[in-house]
């Protein structure tokens, strides 16, 4: 098992289900792992700022296939090991874990967005390339529309 940070494995940045039970390979290049491995730290930063309660990962690395499989946005940050998926339950909804990361400004993220589709919520934390000047975009995606901030 590749221990990307004290918390994360590899092994859980790129588990999922949809890829299990549909016969979908899911194993990134070096690039994504490098990647990986910087977003790991994030959430090490993002879980201690949260009182060291656990940060769960419902998405991580997307292959191209993966990615498809589950609707995913063509130029997804998942394609490369740059975004996941998370939730915090024993912090609070995702509301307020969104929020607080969104004021961490030590947390350089390009996007983070609060996603919302039916009954489930979940917060997006997306990291700008290597070399690029993250946007630092705060959104909200509600059933499949586009708010700015936190709503």
């Amino acid at each position: 098992m590749t221990r990307l940070s004290e918390n994360f494995t590899l092994r859980e940045l790129v588990a999922s289900d949809t890829a299990r039970s549909s016969g979908i390979e899911n194993r990134p290049d070096e690039q994504a792992v490098i990647y990986l491995a910087r977003l790991a730290m994030v959430l090490e930063m993002i879980r201690a700022e949260l009182g060291g309660r656990p940060v769960v990962v419902t998405s991580g690395y997307r292959s191209p296939a993966l990615n498809r499989a589950v609707g995913g946005s063509r130029t997804s940050a998942h394609l490369d090991g740059r975004a996941v998926d998370l939730v915090v339950p024993l912090f609070g909804p995702p509301a307020e874990v969104a929020a607080r990361v969104a004021g961490m400004g030590f947390v350089v993220f390009d996007q983070l967005i609060l996603e919302r589709f039916g009954r489930r919520e979940w917060v997006h934390l997306g990291m700008a390339r290597i070399g690029e000047v993250p946007r630092r975009q705060v959104l909200t995606i509600a059933n499949g529309k586009v708010h700015a901030g936190l709503v």
